[in-house]
């Protein structure tokens, strides 16, 4: 397998696994309530809020991956004497996610 198709993986705890996955969980079931809303004819501005309320926790979740992601892989590969293309991947990520 060539290198740039390499999968890569991290290794997350137990707890931060389980926190995020949970948190994955209730977006799902607010992303199944806004559908529940709309087939109930519900008022566009409630719809609406609760959406911007998915948004924020998506947001949120994007954080903590990017702060583990920072404080783990990117550290880690400065470690071992590949922290420039660790950390240019992260201004890459973190230029996507500003753009949301």
């Amino acid at each position: 397998m060539d290198k740039s198709e390499e999968t890569k993986l991290t290794h997350r705890s137990t707890k931060d696994k389980a926190q995020l996955i949970t948190r994955l969980k209730r977006i799902e079931g607010q992303v199944r309530g806004i559908q529940n809303m709309i087939e109930n004819e519900r008022y566009c501005i409630d719809i609406l809020t609760q959406m911007s309320a998915i948004n924020a926790a998506m947001k949120n979740v994007g954080f903590q991956l990017l702060e583990n992601h920072a404080q783990h892989c990117v550290s880690d590969a400065i470690k071992g004497g590949n922290g420039d293309e660790a950390i240019e991947e992260l201004m890459d990520v973190f230029k996507r996610f500003s753009k949301s």
